[in-house]
């Protein structure tokens, strides 16, 4: 059903975008054609009003009583006379001047007396024995089109004659339709135009003198133009079709402009039912998978319901391997501190033997310095008093170790380093080492190697490893354990002994293996030990030595000063 649905929706941009393009492009080209077709009828108009006026002139040039007026310079009957041709002929206005260019008869009574000397139609009727033609800008910004003529007599200049052909009604009369017209002259300029600020401007300068569109008309200008081609020009923020016919008449041009919201609208009626059969459609089909989904509601909401009950069962499983997670944490923690306490109790004998030498040797102090009091030998028996102090010293070096040893490692990491866990290890176990000939060597750098650790734990994975290589070497000719630290990208700590080696590699680590004897080791130690320095993001590893014996690697990030900056 996806891929139904996705086929009628491709098939749906598939078919209304086909469509779009081949009716914008079909209908675009009827609406060009009406426009033409419309401009050869406006040419034709324009053509046939040029035409049946410019004959005027000739006629009144050559009219008796005309001639006769400005013979005798009698015109008392000549202006009833020019208004009864305008009627009939159908002009805007008929003049006639006398040869000084004084306005003598008029069909508007108003411009009797006026001087049109200057006028470009008089000036030129004078020079021309034909009938001329002159297009002059009036101050109110439309154009006066005016045929003059001189009237002769005796072949002598005695009047000119001027009819004015009323060419604005046809930008009134096209002012009504959609389209823009614009009439321009032999040197391109606008003449007649439905828009009044074209006239006297060339078609480009005209096609900018617009108003800056807004915001609102840019934004919607391109989804308007999206079906359609590049539209030929701009027409007051909206695309519009150019067309262009020529006037035979003094080399002039008709051009219109035609929006294209006429085409825009015929095509969206055509799409807008494409698409509403469409709809239709995809309504019908999920109309059909809405049954579909109804008959298997039902059976959703079983299986909702028995996956609500898997789900609360789930929850408590879920509980119950927290709180067992939980409690083999607190297992854990508790077992590496038994490890720990079994340590120290295997330490215990010989730790009573270290601290019973000194105790001997202060009886025996003490002893003496009562003998050196009772002769009056005080400085002697402070020398005494100083000895007892230095051994008291020591014991309790003793005993802190052990209470430090025996609490529990914290969480709080703290910059550590190396060599001091080290040499607190070998404190550590300074009275087991004194009960055996083993010889210890230790090669550490003289600079700090400095780590991210909790302090007591690092110690406990020290103390196990020694303890391992101790047990190792037991009836082995001249035992030795070294201990090698060094310092590249990590910190690496070694204790490599000369005992007989490790047989099983593998399953070194897991717990509850152990090669010692029942009653010597629970097999827990070298488990811990990994444990503690995987948590402290290194790791512990185990292999044979070339020459014999076992080799123990602990491997820790170096405490650079951006990780610490990190921490």
């Amino acid at each position: 059903m996806r891929l139904v649905i996705g086929g009628l929706m491709v098939l749906a941009i598939v078919v209304i975008w086909t469509t779009n393009v081949w009716l914008t492009d079909r209908f675009t080209e009827s609406t060009r054609n009406r426009a033409e077709l419309r401009l050869v009828l406006y040419s034709g108009n324009l053509q046939s009003e040029l035409q049946r006026n410019s004959v005027v002139p000739l006629l009144l040039a050559r009219d008796p009583e005309l001639i006769n007026a400005l013979r005798t310079e009698d015109f008392s009957r000549t202006s009833q006379r020019l208004i009864s041709f305008q009627g009939e002929i159908g002009a805007a206005s008929l003049v006639l001047l006398d040869a000084s260019g004084r306005t003598v008869a008029a069909t508007d009574r108003n411009l009797l007396g006026t001087n049109h000397r200057q006028d470009p139609y008089f000036v030129e009727a004078q020079r021309s024995k034909d009938t001329v033609f002159t297009a002059a800008r009036r101050e109110t910004g439309g154009y006066e089109f005016t045929f003059a003529r001189a009237v002769l007599h005796e072949n002598r200049v005695i009047g000119v004659v001027a009819v004015e052909v009323d060419l604005m009604k046809y930008e009134r009369a096209w002012a009504g339709l959609t389209d823009a017209v614009a009439v321009t002259d032999s040197e391109g300029y606008v003449i007649l135009s439905t828009e009044p600020r074209w006239r006297g401007l060339s078609m480009d300068e005209a096609l900018a003198v617009r108003d800056a569109p807004s915001a609102i008309q840019r934004a919607l200008r391109a989804p308007a133009d999206w079906g359609q081609e590049r539209p030929d020009a701009y027409l007051r923020g909206e695309a519009v079709m150019r067309n262009e016919a020529r006037i035979p008449f003094r080399g002039w041009r008709i051009v219109s402009f035609t929006r294209y919201d006429s085409v825009r609208e015929r095509v969206n009626g055509v799409l807008a039912l494409e698409i509403m059969g469409f709809a239709v459609l995809l309504a019908f089909t999920f109309y059909m998978m809405s049954r579909r989904a109804w008959s298997q509601s039902a059976v959703f909401q079983q299986e909702s319901a028995e996956l609500r009950r898997l789900n609360a069962r789930l929850q408590r499983e879920i509980a119950e391997r927290e709180k067992v997670q939980k409690d083999l944490a607190v297992a854990e923690q508790t077992l590496a501190q038994s490890s720990k306490l079994a340590a120290l109790g295997e330490m215990s004998a010989a730790v009573s033997h270290e601290l019973n030498q000194p105790l001997a040797a202060m009886k025996t102090y003490l002893a003496g310095a009562r003998l050196l009091l009772q002769r009056k030998r005080t400085d002697e028996a402070v020398a005494s008093f100083q000895r007892i102090d230095d051994l008291i010293e020591r014991m309790g070096a003793i005993t802190r170790q052990l209470k430090s040893y025996a609490r529990k490692g914290g969480e709080a990491f703290e910059p550590v380093d190396l060599r001091t866990c080290v040499s607190s290890a070998l404190a550590m176990m300074e009275p087991q080492l004194k009960e055996r000939e083993v010889k210890i060597t230790r090669t550490l750098p003289r600079k700090p190697v400095m780590v991210m650790a909790d302090r007591l734990r690092l110690e406990q994975v020290i103390i196990n490893l020694l303890r391992n290589a101790l047990d190792a070497t037991k009836g082995v000719r001249d035992p030795h354990v070294d201990l090698l630290l060094s310092q590249g990208e990590t910190a690496i700590l070694a204790v490599r002994d000369n005992g007989p080696g490790i047989e099983d590699l593998d399953n070194l680590f897991e717990p509850f293996y152990t090669t010692k004897k029942p009653g010597e080791g629970v097999g827990l130690g070298l488990a811990i030990s990994s444990g503690i320095v995987t948590d402290l993001g290194g790791r512990l590893t185990a292999r044979n030595g070339e020459g014999g014996g076992a080799v123990f690697e602990v491997q820790l990030p170096i405490l650079t000063s951006e990780t610490q900056a990190a921490e």
